[in-house]
């Protein structure tokens, strides 16, 4: 007689640890979207590890049941690879903030997305330094006082996506806290193969409370944000009655609404998941000209780190499945000095 395994819930997900973030802090929708869409991927809880560094993110792994590890400042990536590099069958998952990957940790965020290891990177992004007090941080904004800014910062904000983009990732999206589509992201995300970058706007209510709010309040979301699709208009608006077009003879974009001067819906823009290009230019959208672009913004396949290392292993024994471990030691570039 076969027994089938009980379905798994999201109280599954959920330990038995004191969720610990400050009252209506962002994080909770992220943490709750997590755990709702666990059982729906079908991974065995066993087999899914959480790793964090430093940051407020960085609670993450107490909160989920699975395996954890909460590692270092910035160093995530780096630990997160040797686990998939160690076992790649396991499920990996990076929480990360944008101090702990942006700062000291952006080294090892860009090679971890140019190796293309196959795991999924939620950097949560609310534009300071939560745990910290509310020092500014790497993605503030020109203009932000903080404890460590007082007169204002100075310093140009680094855009998670455009670094993702630039340093090779072959999947970026973008989401916030509180929408409803946050879960679907994370699906989309775990079900490509290799680096899934998703940056989301989460709102930290001590240090900086309301700093998404032109864009991600539910009162202006709509005409604020445009949510990307392939191969779908890129329309936004409470009634759908605005779109993002190419400009006549140029390759900027611009919004145009639909009725006016004769514009229809063949004239909006179709996304395009695997056109890099139309990445980088929705990536920098911003309001008041434009709305942000949510979703996924761009997605390819590739072969993963892990795979090819494995491979090429199995290569190396394939051609010497004999050879001692002493004769490896020993060949290359060694010699023998004479006493």
């Amino acid at each position: 007689m076969t027994v089938e395994a009980a379905k798994l819930t999201a109280k599954d997900f959920a330990s038995d640890q004191e969720v610990r973030w400050c009252p209506a802090c962002g994080d909770y929708a992220i943490l709750k979207a997590m755990q709702r869409i666990m059982p729906e991927l079908e991974v065995p809880k066993e087999n899914i590890v959480f790793v964090s560094g430093i940051g407020c993110a960085a609670r993450f792994p107490y909160y989920m049941s699975t395996y954890g590890f909460h590692t270092i400042h910035g160093r995530g990536p780096a630990i997160a690879t040797g686990i998939k590099l160690a076992n790649p069958h396991l499920d990996v998952w990076l929480t990360t903030g944008d101090g702990d990957s942006l700062s000291i940790g952006g080294n090892h965020l860009i090679h971890v997305l140019r190796r293309n290891v196959d795991m999924q990177i939620l950097m949560f992004n609310n534009e300071t330094y939560g745990l910290t007090k509310g020092q500014y941080s790497p993605t503030s904004r020109v203009g932000t006082k903080s404890p460590s800014t007082p007169l204002g910062s100075l310093d140009t904000p680094l855009s998670g996506c455009a670094v993702a983009l630039a340093a090779g990732a072959r999947f970026v999206a973008r989401g916030v806290d509180i929408s409803k589509g946050l879960a679907d992201l994370f699906k989309a995300a775990h079900a490509h193969r290799g680096t899934s970058f998703v940056e989301i706007f989460q709102n930290c209510i001590v240090f900086n409370d309301g700093v998404f709010d032109h864009f991600a309040d539910r009162s202006v979301a709509p005409d604020k944000q445009v949510l990307v699709e392939h191969d779908k208009p890129m329309l936004f608006g409470k009634e759908r009655q605005y779109g993002i077009r190419l400009k006549p003879g140029s390759l900027e974009l611009e919004v145009v609404t639909l009725g006016e001067n004769g514009i229809g819906n063949e004239d909006i823009l179709r996304h395009d998941e695997s056109n890099k290009i139309l990445a980088s230019a929705l990536i920098e959208m911003e309001p008041p000209d434009f709305p942000v672009a949510m979703g996924v913004i761009y997605r390819r396949s590739d072969a993963t780190y892990e795979s090819m290392v494995h491979a090429q292993i199995d290569a190396a024994m394939q051609e010497r499945p004999d050879v001692e471990l002493s004769e490896l030691l020993q060949q290359g570039r060694t010699w023998l000095v004479a006493g």
